[in-house]
C-alpha cells in the first residue's frame, strides 16, 4: 500500500524530490483527485496508463510548472485564456517544443495543460517539471472526490497518496485552443 500523507503534514523538499524521481502520486487539485507523475519519465507514464487500464493512445494532460513554461513550449494564440490560470480549466494547445515523454501524447501535435488553483501546484512549480494530471479512476468511471472512494486496485500501485479531505468540485472544463475558434470539449 502507498504512503498516505495528510496535505498539511507535507515535507515539501521530500515530496519534490520524489516527484522528480518519477514516483506515482494521488493528489488533490482544485477539482477532483488526480493521479500523476513526472511527465518526462516515460516508465512512470506507462505505469499510470496500466493503473487506469488505459491502453489507448489518447493523450494525457499535464500540470504546467508555470505560465512561462506554457508559453515556451506551446503555440499560444489566445493569451487571455492562459491568463485565467490558475483555475479549473484544461487548455488543449499545439506543441512547439517536445516537453514531455512521447507516451504522454503518442500521436503528438497537441496536449492538455492546466495549472490548478490548489496548493499542490506550488510543489509542481518548485519541482519545475510538467506533472501528469488525470482523474484517479479507471477510464470511463466517475472521478474521485475523497480518498476512501479510491479502488484498492489503484491504491496498491501508487507510491504516495496526498489526502486533502473531501473535494467539492467537478473535473476541469476542457477547452480546445488548437484552432482559430476556442471550443469547449467538456464542461
Amino acid at each position: 500500500m502507498p504512503e498516505i500523507i495528510d496535505f498539511k503534514d507535507i515535507d515539501a523538499k521530500e515530496i519534490v524530490k520524489r516527484m522528480k524521481a518519477g514516483e506515482i502520486f494521488i493528489y488533490p487539485t482544485d477539482t477532483v483527485y488526480g493521479i500523476g507523475c513526472n511527465a518526462m519519465k516515460s516508465g512512470s507514464v506507462a505505469e499510470i496508463r496500466k493503473i487506469k487500464r488505459r491502453n489507448d493512445d489518447k493523450p494525457m494532460s499535464v500540470i504546467a510548472p508555470s505560465k512561462k513554461w506554457i508559453y515556451d513550449n506551446f503555440e499560444v494564440n489566445k493569451k487571455g485564456y492562459i491568463q485565467t490560470l490558475p483555475g479549473p480549466f484544461t487548455f488543449i494547445l499545439n506543441i512547439k517544443n517536445r516537453c514531455v515523454a512521447r507516451n504522454v501524447n503518442p500521436k503528438g501535435g497537441s496536449l492538455g495543460v492546466r495549472i490548478p488553483y490548489h496548493a499542490f501546484t506550488r510543489l509542481v512549480k518548485r519541482a519545475n517539471i510538467p506533472f501528469i494530471t488525470t482523474s484517479v479512476n479507471f477510464s470511463g468511471r466517475k472521478p474521485i472526490r475523497e480518498i476512501k472512494d479510491i479502488s484498492r486496485a489503484i491504491l496498491r500501485n501508487v507510491d504516495v497518496v496526498i489526502d486533502d479531505g473531501f473535494l467539492h468540485n467537478h473535473p476541469s472544463t476542457l477547452i480546445d485552443l488548437t484552432e482559430e475558434m476556442a471550443k469547449i470539449v467538456r464542461r
